[in-house]
């Protein structure tokens, strides 16, 4: 006779069960509890008034969402239903179930809290001797906006639709008017569809001035680089007593372009190119990842489409968390970042800056990977001792930190944690969103690296 396990699901437990025994010592989720239990989440429970029924305890719900967050759950409706399916998650809730509303409604009101959440989160882990702050790597990723590029409009094809649709309210006026609607198919409602065209134009009107708006800002941004240009210009041609033979730049147009978009779902988000080709609606996520422990130390998201402009912003942020968490030395990022001013913008906050200034070779001479470049002179610019130090073999050896960095970091939160798709609308959301989604990685790693330093 085959001697197998009794499987006996009838019988009731002797003794009550113990949340203790439902998990491993080592489990993610216990980690995350006991993170959160040392957050000061203060600025959460004084927003909460005290009148009606009971609430349930903010710190329940933000390790609710950062377990959701560092295993790949962002639903509030697949956070709920875990809360039933899960026993990682029946842990954190202590077998309470709050519903998607109250955890959608959480994750909406607090996203400002965020952020001092967020570098708590880094301060545990200095305390821990987790953290090293030092040198800093930095990129960004596209992430794509809770909204389709289908339903973005040119401001030149919203002038086409707009002639169509009003030469068909007013071919359906007509046959409203008509005495024998012969000509009606049958089941249409006139009333409707002269109702249904009619709020499309006042949507693509609105379409419209908002893009006006932004052209308008563009316009104004641009005329200020503009005379900058011209005012360096002249102030050249003036030393040198004679007239560039350069082609003087050209003045920047204003009002809309027939190019120029929105999108009706998300308006904030941008059309933006993709790696893999193509175009996507989508944001700019930023981080700077910390190179001798993979965490991110500071987030930022934003609407342009390239990484030109990102560099001040992030020394801004590293600025406003060096009294916290401690002074960074080395700002390193790839050919997109590099500019002029963002090299000297580093040199003025004491930030070495290693940012490339164009593509490396894939297959570069051995004898370039094994030499020194000539010494430099003394009135060397910023620019020209940034590019003497990558060609150095400490140089080279550090700036290479940089795709065992901040890249596998990107590759783990689109492709093991999978997410890609910011699931709020707006650039503040998704702001919050971005830091809640780089702090579930923080606790994540903070896991991983807890053994390891003891």
């Amino acid at each position: 006779m085959t001697n197998f396990i009794l499987t006996d699901r009838k019988t009731d437990y002797l003794l009550p069960p113990s949340l203790e025994d439902w998990l491993s010592e080592d489990h993610l989720a216990r980690f995350v509890v006991e993170v959160v239990d040392q957050l000061d989440i203060s600025t959460l429970t004084r927003q909460y008034a005290g009148r009606g029924s009971k609430a349930y305890h903010p710190a329940t719900l933000l390790a609710i969402l950062v377990y959701g967050y560092a295993t790949g759950v962002f639903s509030s409706r697949k956070l709920e239903r875990a809360t039933y399916d899960s026993v990682a998650f029946r842990y954190i809730s202590a077998g309470s179930h709050p519903d998607h509303d109250t955890l959608a409604t959480f994750r909406r009101r607090f996203l400002g809290e965020l952020e001092a959440l967020f570098v708590q989160v880094l301060a545990l882990a200095q305390e821990m001797k987790l953290l090293k702050m030092g040198t800093v790597c930095l990129d960004g990723t596209k992430m794509h906006a809770n909204a389709s590029r289908h339903s973005a409009l040119s401001h030149g094809h919203i002038g086409k639709l707009e002639v169509q649709l009003k030469a068909e309210v007013q071919e359906l006026l007509a046959l409203a008017e008509k005495a024998d609607q012969a000509d009606v198919p049958d089941g249409m409602n006139l009333p409707e569809e002269i109702k249904r065209r009619e709020d499309r134009l006042a949507v693509m009107a609105e379409a419209k001035r908002k893009i006006a708006v932004r052209a308008q800002e563009r316009y104004e941004r641009e005329k200020v680089e503009y005379d900058e240009k011209m005012t360096q210009r002249a102030a050249k041609e003036k030393d040198r007593g004679k007239k560039s033979n350069r082609k003087p730049p050209k003045p920047p147009e204003a009002g809309p372009k027939d190019s120029d978009q929105i999108n009706l779902t998300d308006e904030e988000s941008r059309i933006m190119p993709t790696a893999g080709g193509g175009f996507e609606q989508a944001y700019n996520a930023q981080a700077g990842v910390d190179a001798a422990t993979m965490l991110v130390i500071a987030t930022q998201v934003t609407q342009a489409t390239n990484d030109k402009e990102q560099v001040e912003p992030m020394l801004a942020i590293l600025a406003a968390q060096s009294q916290s968490l401690g002074e960074v030395t080395c700002l390193i990022a790839d050919t997109g970042f590099c500019s002029e001013k963002n090299i000297r913008a580093c040199e003025k906050a004491g930030l070495e800056p290693l940012i490339a200034v164009a593509r490396d070779a894939h297959h570069p001479h051995w004898r370039e990977r094994h030499s020194e470049p000539a010494s430099l002179p003394d009135n060397a610019s910023p620019t020209d001792k940034m590019r003497h130090r990558l060609k150095t073999k400490a140089g080279r050896a550090l700036y290479a930190l940089r795709k065992q960095t901040v890249e596998p970091v990107f590759g783990i939160i689109k492709s093991v944690m999978g997410f890609r798709q910011f699931s709020l609308r707006g650039l503040q959301k998704v702001r919050g969103e971005w830091q809640l989604v780089c702090l579930a990685w923080n606790v994540k790693r903070m896991a991983k690296l807890r053994p390891e330093c003891g």
